[in-house]
């Protein structure tokens, strides 16, 4: 690949939000559509400007809430992974429980929580933490249980153990999976904090955007869904760069590729 074309892809999302805000702007005006229906990017960057301090600070606390309740998910949500992955018995028995608990919606514990906690932040951190474990369990669980019957055969004739197998090939053969689901659990933990805060909280970016809301100033419930974006994509981006540091030998034919 050359340097010139390897520039414009690292251009290409600056570009395409650009483009984005862009035509979102020229249709607003084009069309004269209210600001209580859709604000432009111009109005929702002088919300933004205007209630900066509120902003920035209601944004803190959802990234915190968020990265507590995402780091519960990737202990737990590893811890019990593995145990899954390990045995066929525990994979019968808690797999039907965690799918039917996934499917209840989590805005429906968020009262459970607050019966529990209180209003305030651990609800906010335990939603976060119900909603982004259930693909990190999953991912591991996968990558451990595809484990190929012959190479297990193999590993056996050789005089490995189950504990050998689970440590040297399992694990590691796993590890792809569970870097990829992390960047499926840190998206999910936002919704997660958010809905919380919507619910049951003092602070944070929903609490803000339902107080906007209630005030009818559209623009500033744009201004926090555009904080959002930010962080969720910041943190997907970091969650993107661990996985290359950690398992970039499995992404090397596919470097090659490209």
């Amino acid at each position: 690949m050359t340097t010139s074309k390897i520039n414009w892809i690292k251009l290409a999302p600056w570009l395409y939000t650009a483009g984005l805000f862009i035509v979102w702007e020229l249709i607003v005006r084009a069309f004269a559509i209210p600001q209580f229906i859709l604000p432009a990017p111009t109005r929702i960057l002088e919300a933004i400007i205007q209630f900066w301090p509120a902003i920035w600070k209601n944004s803190l606390q959802t990234l915190y809430t968020t990265t507590v309740g995402f780091i519960l998910a990737v202990v737990f949500g590893l811890g019990l992974g593995i145990a899954i992955g390990w045995s066929r018995f525990i994979y019968a028995g808690l797999y039907p429980l965690m799918i039917g608990f996934n499917a209840i919606p989590k805005v429906a514990v968020v009262p459970i929580l607050v019966i529990w906690f209180g209003i305030g932040t651990i609800p906010a951190v335990l939603t976060a933490f119900l909603i982004a474990f259930f693909p990190i369990v999953v991912n591991v669980a996968t990558g451990l249980a595809t484990i190929e019957p012959e190479m297990e055969d193999v590993l056996r004739a050789l005089g490995a153990k189950k504990m050998d197998i689970m440590l040297k090939v399992g694990i590691p053969r796993s590890m792809p999976y569970f870097f990829g689901s992390l960047k499926i659990a840190i998206t999910l933990a936002f919704v997660g904090s958010v809905i919380a805060e919507t619910v049951a909280a003092n602070s944070g970016l929903g609490h803000m955007m339902l107080a906007a809301q209630s005030q009818f100033n559209v623009p500033l419930v744009w201004a926090g869904l555009i904080m959002l974006a930010v962080e969720g994509i910041a943190m997907y981006a970091v969650m993107a760069w661990i996985e290359m540091r950690m398992t970039g030998w499995a992404h090397r034919s596919q470097l090659a590729q490209a």
